[in-house]
């Protein structure tokens, strides 16, 4: 295991676009680190830098406090797990499997090799496909070889590059199961590229959240979701999005598309002298206002929309409402929807509502929502001007421990 340390990585290529602009992370020891951010961000540059494949243009790469920059990839002791698999298509799963250590320089000894190819199929359950080919297994088999490969040589960090991404939606949500309790079982420092913030807010440890080559936020996945810096890390975070909507501090209150909210004390001051914010609310801050404890209505603002239509999930669903766009936003809003590979930020709110709620399509409806869990944006900067940086900091810590205790219970288990 081992501790990876980027310092202001840059990478520019020849014709001077800078993928990657000064990123500065600490990894730790047996730490989950995930990478994301929508396409063409640089996250998997970032990797590639990390592993050797693409050349550090500035900045310096340390593994264990040591400087890496020139090192070729096979002196870096990482194993890389790509999207392809990049399997040979002629070798028995066994033979994929040892591949790697019958290359070191070192000459692994054969029952050393035998060991250690067992002992990883035993792990992912590959042990009845030894024999077969590649082109025998379904997608999910593949990758856990290609997982089983990564794990035989024993290195100092796993880097995978978006290694579910070729898998139907089922078999993603099984193998992200595996990966967890793998990474677990051996405490090996990780770090996982990936677009799809599903896997990043069940995988990592914390998550470094990028946009066009910037370090946007690094914190544990309930952070990013409850304190998010700025409009894109809570936009791109969460599903469905966080809703935005215009808002004019009137009175004690903000007035939006949906109706004057009864804000509280610090977001009214988060909002004061400013003519317009932007709002942020999940849309499981939304109910049915006839579902809603007494108890807890007086916490939040009733208030009536037509709502469009609905979806119903089973276990849930949602309700849509529309609303007339602020010109006065319009730019950032484009701007933020370009950030997240959309054509347009549409002006409907999501709302998430009980499964047994009647509410339905083309009809007014009587909603409640949560004004406790509002964010106030700045409608110039993104910035979040609500955001808690003391309880932030309070929920990656409180991960970070339970993580540790996982950790251990996992590797408890293995050796008993």
């Amino acid at each position: 295991m081992s501790t990876i340390t980027l310092k202001n990585l840059v990478k520019r290529y020849d014709d001077g676009f800078e993928a990657v602009k000064g990123i500065s992370l600490d990894i730790a020891d047996g730490e989950f680190m995930i990478l994301v951010g929508p396409s063409g961000c640089g996250k998997s540059t970032l990797l590639r830098m990390i592993v050797g494949l693409e050349d550090i243009t500035d900045g310096e790469l340390q593994i264990d406090g040591k400087r890496v920059n020139e090192m070729a990839p096979r002196d870096r002791n990482l194993s890389m797990v790509f999207q392809n698999y990049a399997l040979y298509p002629h070798l028995t799963v066994y033979e994929n499997i040892a591949f790697p250590l019958r290359l070191n320089k070192n000459s692994v000894p054969k029952d050393e090799i035998d060991r250690r190819v067992r002992q990883a199929a035993d792990m992912l359950d590959l042990n009845e496909h030894l024999q077969r080919k590649p082109g025998n297994l379904s997608g999910g088999q593949r990758q856990r070889v290609a997982m089983g490969r990564a794990i035989v040589r024993d290195a100092d960090a796993f880097l995978f590059d978006e290694p579910l991404s070729n898998l139907d939606a089922k078999l993603r949500g099984q193998m992200r199961t595996q990966i967890a309790q793998l990474q677990r079982k051996l405490g090996t420092t990780s770090i996982y590229v990936t677009h799809d913030q599903t896997e990043a807010m069940t995988l990592g440890d914390r998550v470094a959240v990028l946009k066009r080559g910037l370090l946007q936020q690094v914190a544990s996945p309930r952070e990013l979701y409850e304190q998010p810096v700025n409009l894109f890390v809570a936009g791109f975070i969460g599903s469905p999005s966080m809703n935005f909507l215009p808002a004019h501090p009137v009175d004690g209150k903000l007035r939006t598309p949906l109706g004057d909210i009864p804000a509280l004390e610090h977001q009214l001051k988060a909002a004061e002298g400013r003519d317009i914010v932007l709002i942020g609310v999940r849309p499981e801050h939304f109910e049915d206002n006839k579902l809603v404890d007494e108890g807890v209505r007086s916490k939040g603002w009733t208030f009536k929309a037509d709502v469009s239509h609905t979806e119903w999930l089973g276990n849930e669903q949602y309700g849509y409402i529309s609303y007339e766009p602020d010109p006065k936003v319009s730019g950032l809003l484009n701007s933020l929807a370009q950030d997240l590979d959309a054509d347009e930020l549409v002006p409907m709110v999501v709302t998430s509502l009980e499964a047994t709620s009647r509410i339905r399509g083309g009809q007014q409806a009587e909603l409640w929502m949560d004004v406790r869990k509002l964010h106030v944006f700045d409608a110039e900067s993104g910035e979040n001007l609500t955001r808690d940086a003391e309880e932030g900091a309070r929920l990656t810590a409180e991960a970070a421990e339970e993580r540790a205790f996982e950790i251990k219970r996992a590797q408890q288990e293995v050796s008993a």
